[in-house]
């Protein structure tokens, strides 16, 4: 019974050509696509075909809210490992398109002239060829008449290159190659066109019968008595169906390439169907930095070399001036820092003197003077005394405890086991406590007191007043004799 499973040889096959596709992806360049601004519906969908013109190396799900600047963008490529931003914008004259390189730039501004869609260039087309698979590889990058007509036309060729990895040619997989971008420059116009194209190999040198056999789709011979009549007459098939090829589009492959018929060391031709987007750009400028520095080119502006000193002493006057108060800034923090910490320690010294003890462990005695009742104190405390007797023999009652709160309230003289009476149980026969204005004030209460002195209301008033005794405090004397 054989084994199961994978070998270790096989085994140690696919970790090395993982590792391998890892460090091609990591060290390939990567790229944010996306627009800014009011862009609009258009420049909007414009993007998002760009960005599929960038894959695999791209973030296909990227979303960039409003509320989100250029510096948080900056912030996230870092870690994610990516070079380039291809931002799309779009003011009341012109379409904006900008390519910065990170993270130290340069940045360049071109404005779009003319763009069509992928949908209206597949719209276009008869039979178009696009793909799933097609997009799992990067596109092979043409460039054409980026001759020397400048430093600015060398640069801008130079950044295009860096967007898409790099190729051995003689080492690269003809399977990988999918699609071509071509961009190709005009130096009269100073015009940059941009192409998109998918790529397809067929076998030359064959007949019209023979290609249809060599189609993915086969064709019908049912009206056919042998395959070999397919092969002299051509099933019936028109010459408008065989694309003419020519020395412009026929080579020899170096090695077998997907499609029935191609070979190695076998003539093919090679067919580029467009799949969009189409753009026509024209470079505006190019800046240093991340769109905040020194212009390097423009096109429209030219400025002499006495005015180009000054914009490089304003500019350095500005950094001086932004340095110095990022200075005084850092100053000033560290010296509030110190004063908080200053603050700190002796808040906590104040904190410990006020912990330590005030007693003399030697002899026992508060270091502290006791303050004792201040001067008075005998006399008003004999004084509220009178005052609650007075109120006891005049109603019979206790005291309410607020109406003389330092008295202490009185309680009958009785045995431990001697049950407690009703009158004497608290809160009976003190009745209900007066409202509004008959409420008696805290404190000592004056002699000769009438009903707005004592809480008992108007009829407690009226019977101090004419000497006749309460029926509810001549009840109570009754009880106590």
């Amino acid at each position: 019974m054989g084994r199961h499973g994978k070998s270790q040889h096989q085994k140690r096959a696919r970790a090395a050509a993982q590792l391998r596709a890892q460090e091609a992806y990591a060290t390939a360049p990567h790229s944010f696509v996306f627009a800014r601004g009011p862009a609009g519906p258009g420049v909007r969908q414009l993007s998002l075909d760009v960005r599929r013109v960038m894959e695999p190396y791209t973030a296909s799900s990227l979303q960039v809210r409003r509320r989100n600047s250029l510096k948080d963008c900056v912030a996230v490529a870092g870690p994610l490992g990516v070079s380039h931003f291809l931002i799309f914008s779009k003011t009341e004259k012109n379409v904006t398109f900008r390519l910065i390189r990170l993270p130290g730039g340069p940045t360049l501004t071109f404005r779009v002239t003319k763009y069509s869609l992928v949908r209206d260039v597949v719209s276009s087309l008869r039979r178009h060829r696009m793909h799933e698979q097609q997009f799992s590889h990067p596109p092979l990058l043409v460039l054409n008449g980026f001759g020397p007509h400048g430093l600015h036309v060398k640069l801008t060729a130079s950044v295009f290159q860096n967007m898409f990895p790099s190729i051995n040619v003689h080492k690269v997989n003809l399977n990988c190659v999918k699609r071509c971008l071509l961009l190709s420059y005009d130096p009269d116009s100073q015009e940059l066109q941009f192409r998109h194209y998918s790529l397809k190999v067929v076998p030359v040198g064959a007949s019209r019968g023979m290609k249809k056999l060599l189609q993915e789709k086969f064709p019908n011979m049912s009206r056919l008595e042998d395959v070999s009549e397919l092969l002299a007459m051509g099933a019936g098939l028109s010459e408008s169906e065989a694309e003419p090829d020519g020395e412009h589009n026929v080579t020899e492959l170096p090695q077998a390439y997907a499609g029935r018929g191609n070979m190695k060391a076998e003539q093919s031709a090679v067919r580029l169907t467009e799949i969009g987007p189409r753009m026509t750009m024209q470079l505006i400028k190019i800046q240093e930095g991340i769109g905040d520095g020194n212009v390097l080119y423009h096109s429209l502006v030219h400025k002499s070399e006495e005015e180009l000193k000054a914009t490089l002493a304003t500019r350095e006057q500005k950094l001086l001036l932004k340095a110095e108060r990022r200075g005084k800034q850092e100053r000033d923090i560290k010296r509030k820092k110190e004063q908080r910490e200053a603050h700190r320690k002796r808040s906590l010294e104040g904190m410990q003197r006020g912990k330590a003890p005030q007693v003399d462990q030697g002899n026992g005695d508060s270091d502290a003077e006791d303050p004792g009742q201040p001067d008075g104190g005998a006399h008003i405390s004999d004084e509220e005394e009178d005052e609650a007797e007075y109120f006891r023999q005049a109603v019979g009652e206790e005291p309410d405890e607020d109406m003389f709160p330092k008295v202490k309230r009185r309680r009958p003289d009785r045995s431990p086991g001697q049950p407690v009476s009703g009158d004497q149980r608290p809160g009976k026969g003190r009745g209900r406590q007066p409202k509004g204005r008959f409420r008696a004030a805290k404190g000592k209460q004056p002699k000769g007191a009438t009903a707005r002195h004592f809480p008992r209301g108007q009829a407690l008033g009226r019977a101090l007043a004419s000497g006749r005794p309460h029926r509810k405090s001549s009840a109570a004397a009754a009880a106590r004799t």
